[in-house]
């Protein structure tokens, strides 16, 4: 029954992302003047249709993607109202919608997690547990090696990100002043092992209006910060793409997330929000990202490139991206059976 309910839920999510992510496309077209055909709902054959004025409202079988068909999106089109007809700036604001729904979904849900939180923590110094500590009460936590921090949840990211054998450099501001706390660690034992201690605790405060608005902001920031952290690492090899996870390996984490609460399976949720719109802004042939750099050339250039020229690379994209999701499925699947 619990494999039901995780397969369910993660099925829901992918659903919601998929949902909220066309609905961006679809509504800024709309607001822009563009026909929208059709809005669609997974892939395959459909299973439920409903022709509103201009428009097909579909639901398809796999629930695995979904897709809003513009007039003239792929083809030239002499309709007025059509895409290639459209002001190039309303086109690049229909493309960008969708990812900037992703990550409008995963600042929501921040704000439920956050809200459903009685304390939350601060990006600042509070009980100093060491006379060894560089650190004072009241510190506020700027950067760790030269990388700025935007939550707490990221400070203790950017800590374990540090090798023991790398000097740890920490800024703070201290009475108004920005001051800069070289190998701020100090050795200490735990279960007789030596380890490297900042030697204090985070602040704690209780939720209220301010620290409820910058927590969420600041989180959602953070969950942004870690998507592009980690496709850098696999960008330059320092992860393997053995650790990229598809749907199946989704499931998993689903599941583990579901068995550590309803916070954790909303967590995991903004996650993978924040990371669909990251994935699909990069400027890479058949996502929302590669189409952008096209409408960027003719904004720069006042020309189009040419349709077949766009086609073909598009295409060769999307071939790239269904073989990468391919291998993906299959390294999730056999580990699933080898676990």
């Amino acid at each position: 029954m619990s494999t039901v309910v995780t397969i369910l839920i993660t099925i829901l999510i992918f659903c919601l992302i998929i949902l909220i992510h066309e609905l961006g496309h679809f509504l800024v077209a709309k607001a822009s003047g563009i026909k929208v055909n059709e809005f669609s709902m997974g892939m395959g054959p459909a299973i439920w249709k409903k022709q509103g004025k201009e428009t097909l409202y579909a639901i398809r079988i796999f629930p695995i993607g979904g897709y809003v068909q513009m007039e003239g999106e792929d083809e030239n089109s002499e309709d007025k109202r059509s895409f290639n007809n459209a002001h190039v700036l309303k086109r690049i604001a229909v493309v960008l919608a969708g990812a900037m729904m992703n990550f409008i979904l995963g600042l929501v849900l921040m704000g439920i997690i956050t809200a459903c939180q009685p304390q939350v923590p601060l990006e600042e110094v509070g009980e100093v547990t060491s006379d060894q500590s560089v650190f004072q009460q009241g510190d506020k936590l700027l950067s760790v090696n030269g990388h700025g921090v935007v939550s707490a949840a990221d400070f203790r990211f950017q800590i374990q990100r540090v090798a023991a054998d790398e000097p740890l450099n920490v800024t703070v501001k201290r009475d108004g002043k920005k001051m800069e706390l070289k190998d701020a660690t100090f050795n200490t034992e735990s279960d007789g092992q030596q380890v490297r201690s900042l030697g204090f605790m985070l602040q704690v405060e209780n939720l209220n209006v301010g620290n409820f608005f910058s927590s969420t902001f600041g989180n959602t920031a953070f969950y942004a910060k870690l998507v592009w952290t980690s496709l850098a690492d696999l960008v330059t090899g320092q992860v393997s793409l053995s650790s990229v996870s598809g749907p199946v390996g989704v499931g998993q984490a689903v599941g583990q997330a579901q068995s550590m609460g309803i916070l954790s399976v909303l967590s995991l949720f903004a996650l993978i929000t924040i990371n669909v719109g990251i994935f699909n802004l990069l400027p890479f042939p058949a996502l929302d990202g590669g189409r952008f750099v096209f409408l960027l050339i003719e904004l720069i250039f006042r020309k189009p490139v040419k349709r077949e020229i766009e086609g073909y690379i598009n295409a060769a994209g999307m071939a790239l991206l269904l073989l990468l999701m391919v291998v993906i499925t299959g390294k999730d699947i056999i580990q699933l059976f080898i676990h």
